[in-house]
């Protein structure tokens, strides 16, 4: 690893790659370290027992260095990635051009809005070939889903995708095989994921990867810049990398935490604004199963998304799709029923933190891997996934050295969960089957998300949040964060457009300003 670069990037999902592909252009010197491996088509892990190369470290499991960060905070429980292409490597490929009016709350800058991004959502639907399921594709369970709409009375658009459809994106890679296993990570490469996309355009034009190299914290440099304190997971030998300039986009858990243990911890940027870790959301995100439908589905034909449907006329705005999986996993899910708690709901809640060994744990024993029972035709279910704007309050910390969030979600945002529940029951009796929440939520309160947003804010100032409009970090020039951590409020569809286009606008900021 070379010492010194023009600019160092953390992190290699949307934003990191974003920034890499930018800055290469400008003829600039480029790292990219990544606490992940690099996957190729075919090496994405399938079976689950092998627990250690599914899931992410945990403080008990410090070799478990996987595809899945699954972590269960004190308010939430959030998914990530792990691996060259960040959370590209397993979200369901869609993106969304958010309504104008999410940008009208005045926690976003003046500066920013859904016209001032108009340039930006083009530039990322460019190169990832974006465009929606073909309507040649017989897809039964979209057809379903659109019935389900038009008997409600409620309107649904197919959003452009990140799937290569109808011919082979390049050498080793094929077309969508329509298996839904998107969130699996594509075995046949068809996903116009970040690192065949984005990033393989910087690597070709002298940007360097480094997978598997995981940074613990940031100072200024002696010389000018920045030093970027990190370790060889492969190795365990700690270096450091300087840059002149340097874009935190480890993602919004892995980037507000290494500006905590900068700031609060190693004490190396002192300066980061006191908004640090504030107005965490979840994006809104609510899982329920869909269970005995009178017709077959077939979920597993497809890709795991294809409709969306709104519930944008009132507030609390949300956006519903039904989230589908290959067959292995949605008999697993079949499987486990439609518990009902009643009464019951939030007992397990003092459990609620000390799930992830026993996740891990169930993983490596198999527990998971095959129906609990054969009772439920899985061909007759689906899960519901609702995406809505919740209030953005929760709060980011170190607790025992490690990310923390704070968040009483189900009591400030109990009327979002009430009318998300609602639309998923009313689904449910349009397809003729039943509705459950998410298991996890009846047991323990806590909902589940998979798109983490927020505490490090665009702002005006730092006395409303951690980066300037152009993402650098107040108090420390030269410093940047381009991922989802920048974004201050819940969007209420699918962010990661927004994400992407945010971070094409400050990647444009970091080259103009050499």
């Amino acid at each position: 690893m070379a010492t010194r670069y023009d600019v160092v990037v953390v992190g290699s999902g949307f934003g990191g790659s974003i920034s890499a592909l930018r800055l290469a252009q400008a003829g600039k010197s480029v790292a990219v370290l990544e606490r992940g491996r690099r996957y190729r088509p075919g090496d994405f892990p399938r079976d689950v027992t092998r627990a250690d190369e599914l899931l992410w470290r945990h403080p008990s499991r410090l070799e478990a260095q996987g595809l899945y960060d699954v972590r269960f905070l004190s308010g939430i429980g959030t998914v990530a990635a792990s691996g060259v292409g960040g959370g590209s490597l397993i979200y369901a490929n869609i993106h969304v051009r958010p309504d104008a009016a999410v940008f009208d709350d005045p926690r976003w800058p003046r500066a920013y809005s859904r016209a001032s991004l108009e340039p930006y959502f083009d530039k990322v639907a460019h190169e990832l070939r974006l465009s929606p399921v073909p309507t040649s594709l017989a897809l039964r369970k979209r057809d379903v889903f659109k019935r389900a709409a038009e008997r409600m009375g409620r309107p649904t658009f197919d959003p452009p995708e990140a799937v290569s459809w109808t011919e082979p994106p390049g050498p080793g890679r094929k077309m969508c095989q329509l298996c839904a296993e998107c969130e699996f990570g594509c075995q046949h490469g068809a996903k116009n994921t970040m690192d065949q996309t984005y990033l393989a355009r910087a690597e070709a034009l002298g940007a360097t990867v480094w997978p598997r190299t995981l940074v613990s914290h940031v100072e200024p440099a002696p010389g000018g810049g920045y030093r970027v304190h990190c370790t060889d997971l492969e190795t365990g030998e700690r270096r450091t990398v300087e840059g002149s300039r340097v874009v935190l986009a480890a993602g919004t858990l892995g980037t507000v935490e290494l500006l905590l243990r900068s700031r609060d911890g190693a004490k190396t940027l002192p300066r980061v604004s006191a908004r640090l870790g504030q107005g965490y959301s979840g994006n809104g995100d609510f899982l329920g199963s869909l269970q005995h439908a009178r017709e077959d589905l077939q979920p597993w034909v497809g890709p795991d998304v294809a409709t969306v449907m709104r519930f944008t006329d009132e507030q609390p705005r949300f956006t519903l799709v039904t989230a589908t999986f290959n067959q292995p996993a949605t008999r697993v899910l079949a499987g486990m029923g439609q518990p009902k708690l009643g009464p019951f709901q939030g007992i397990g809640y003092p459990l609620w933190t000390f799930l992830g060994p026993v996740v891990h744990k169930a993983f490596a024993k198999g527990l998971l891997s095959k129906p609990m029972s054969n009772r439920v035709d899985p061909a007759r279910t689906c899960n519901l996934f609702a995406i809505g704007q919740d209030n953005a309050n929760g709060r980011m910390g170190l607790k025992g050295g490690r990310l923390d969030v704070e968040w009483n979600y189900a009591g400030e945002n109990a009327e979002l969960v009430k009318r998300m529940s609602a639309a998923m029951q009313e689904v449910a009796s349009q397809y003729g089957g039943t509705y459950a929440p998410l298991i996890t939520w009846q047991l323990f309160k806590r909902p589940f998300t998979v798109h983490s947003l927020g505490g490090a804010h665009l702002a005006d100032s730092p006395e409303r949040g951690v980066v300037s409009t152009e993402g650098e970090v107040f108090n420390h020039p030269g410093l940047y964060v381009a991922d989802g951590s920048v974004i201050p409020t819940a969007i209420g569809f699918h962010p990661v457009m927004t994400i992407s286009a945010v971070a094409e606008r400050i990647a444009e900021a970091v080259a103009h300003g050499f």
